[in-house]
């Protein structure tokens, strides 16, 4: 079961798309959430969340006090999902929660997104078989819309090689959890963020 695990909608049960996503455990998304809140990276954070499947990252996001936050995906059905998972969890947060669910492939997307919106977070977590050459497109189609101190945070097999960063994005560490990496990086020229382990 894949479920909020903090913040107005803690403990909430979300749905999963039927097939072709891979949902992050909430092992794992617990301790990405621990390491953005020491961060402070949450409160007012406009998120984007590419390859979104259920949407777990983002609402978790939006449920600790994102101010906006857009899911992307490929597929209609995780995009239905993804529009019932949020309004489950606006419902349950009491308050006016700004998520939007795009449904197309995050390339396209990313080369074609003009809302002005410069986002702070962003999650990627790509199917495992995604080309390191596709990757690396996102990520430089990326660089206009983030912020000056943003964070990202990828996703990728224990068996993938460290993903290929435009120079505007800095990686800071890596964490390896059983067959999952995940890598963090923020906005170049930014500060360093503490060295502890994620």
């Amino acid at each position: 079961m894949t479920r909020i695990i903090g913040g107005d909608a803690g403990s909430l049960a979300l749905k999963v798309p039927p097939q072709g996503t891979r949902p992050t455990s909430d092992r794992v998304r617990e301790a990405i959430f621990s390491a953005l809140d020491s961060r402070d990276a949450l409160r007012g954070a406009h998120v984007a969340d590419l390859y979104a499947g259920s949407g777990a990252q983002g609402l978790e996001a939006a449920s600790r006090g994102a101010a906006s936050v857009t899911l992307v995906d490929s597929s209609p059905r995780a995009g239905a999902v993804c529009r019932a998972n949020a309004s489950t969890v606006t419902r349950a947060a009491e308050r006016s929660l700004h998520i939007e669910t795009v449904v197309s492939a995050v390339q396209p997307w990313l080369d074609r997104v003009t809302h002005g919106i410069r986002y702070s977070l962003v999650f990627l977590d790509p199917p495992y078989d995604l080309s390191e050459d596709h990757l690396a497109a996102n990520l430089s189609s990326l660089v206009p819309h983030l912020d000056s101190d943003a964070t990202i945070v990828v996703e990728r097999s224990s068996r993938s090689p460290e993903p290929s960063w435009p120079d505007a994005i800095t990686p800071l560490r890596s964490r390896r959890y059983g067959e999952t990496v995940v890598w963090w990086a923020e906005a170049a020229g930014q500060p360093a963020a503490p060295s502890h382990a994620v």
